[in-house]
């Protein structure tokens, strides 16, 4: 007479074993290939013990997590009588790998599926992390540790109500705001740390989402140095303007997802037209960048900073609309993408997500702001290289993608 276990239905111990073995796999591929003692098969039976442990009991689910940790052990202890180093990286993963598969033995489906692609991600990306952590200043790792303190420690005791009768200003409101903004260019600094040096043009699209102004600044003077590289102005200047399009689209797509189709063709319409000019115009070697100095997205000054001017931005944006009209709120958008076309972007987002604009106007605001920030650059790369064909040549080039960005959002306004 055969006995069926009521929650040991075949259908879905099936899939538990599956989900592990694949878990195991996963993780263990990368050690092999790592070339490291413990590989495939050691992580592939680790996750498949913590699941049939896991499907026993919780306390057979202890003992094998225990009994993983003692082969951990001892595996470090035979490699340091050998005089070789611990595998500490491995045996933490290891550990891990038990973990996710007393997981999936409780039936969690998500939880250790994406930590073992994160898992496996850290583990792939030790190259670049060993990079980028020798080549640390001491100001980004007190810019790190800011975010944290300005997100989790500030954040929470802000008040989460307007200051004022006009209801300008929330803190808590725009606190999230800045700190967004904040983070996204702190991830995309880390980024360009990581592989800006593998060339110019690589260097021109991550800095333009860190910070398009300064990024046009920097390589300028780096052009203008190296006097055979001015050839490489105009792809260059355009694929940080490139970025900027980007980065400000998903500015206003995190905080504001209504307005978002709406700027979405304009915006595109621009990339793509900078983007034929940056492919005509360029030189395929690429060549070595460097070093960008760009100073870190995130210190106390910068935020405060952003924060002052993304908090004028929405209370003088907020009086217009009162007082102008929606024209008055775009005027402040295109005025405000010349100092800092992420900072208006972010107000006109964070008004149309509190209803103060209308979706129409936010992607109106957003589009004109960055029209703004891509022909500021005009003038500043004229300043550092003094090339006045170059600048021309460039100048032609923008004014023909603000126009055809204008064009396009006019014919959508009126035919779509």
């Amino acid at each position: 007479m055969q006995i069926q276990v009521e929650h040991f239905v075949p259908s879905d111990i099936a899939l538990r074993l599956a989900l592990s073995l694949g878990v195991g796999l996963f993780v263990g591929f990368e050690r092999e290939w790592s070339k490291k003692e413990m590989g495939v098969r050691s992580f592939a039976i680790t996750c498949l013990l913590g699941t049939l442990s896991a499907l026993v009991g919780g306390t057979f689910a202890l003992a094998s997590l225990g009994t993983v940790g003692l082969l951990i052990i001892f595996a470090n202890v035979r490699n340091l009588m050998r005089d070789q180093n611990p595998e500490i990286t491995t045996s933490v993963s290891l550990a891990v790998t038990a973990v996710l598969g007393v997981l999936i033995g409780q039936g969690h489906l998500f939880t250790p599926v994406a930590a073992a692609i994160l898992l496996t991600l850290i583990l792939s990306l030790k190259t670049q992390f060993s990079t980028f952590a020798v080549g640390l200043r001491p100001e980004e790792i007190r810019s790190a540790v800011l975010l944290g303190l300005l997100g989790f420690v500030i954040y929470p005791v802000l008040p989460n109500r307007f200051l004022d009768r006009y209801e300008l200003i929330n803190p808590r409101e725009a606190w999230v705001t800045v700190m967004l903004v904040a983070g996204i260019g702190f991830v995309n600094y880390v980024l360009l740390r990581i592989y800006g040096n593998r060339g110019l043009y690589y260097t021109a699209l991550l800095g333009g989402l860190v910070n398009s102004t300064a990024t046009v600044a920097e390589l300028s003077t780096k052009l203008a140095q190296e006097g055979g590289l001015v050839s490489l102005a105009v792809p260059i200047v355009l694929l940080t303007v490139i970025a900027m399009f980007i980065r400000n689209l998903i500015i206003l797509a995190i905080f504001a997802p209504s307005a978002a189709p709406l700027a979405l063709w304009p915006m595109l319409a621009m990339a793509a037209g900078a983007a034929y000019f940056a492919w005509s115009r360029r030189d395929k070697t690429i060549r070595p960048a460097g070093e960008l100095r760009l100073s870190s997205p995130v210190s106390l000054r910068k935020v405060l900073r952003f924060g002052l001017l993304f908090l004028a931005i929405e209370a003088v944006g907020t009086l217009g609309v009162r007082f102008l009209g929606r024209y008055g709120f775009m005027i402040v958008s295109f005025i405000g993408g010349l100092a800092s076309s992420a900072s208006a972007t972010a107000a006109a987002a964070n008004m149309t997500a509190h209803g103060k604009l209308t979706p129409q106007i936010g992607a109106w605001a957003t589009v004109l702001t960055s029209m703004a920030s891509a022909l500021v650059n005009l003038p500043l790369f004229y300043r550092e290289t003094r090339q006045k064909d170059v600048t021309r040549t460039l100048s032609i080039i923008s004014f023909f993608v603000v126009l055809l960005g204008l064009g396009v959002l006019l014919f959508r306004e009126r035919f779509w």
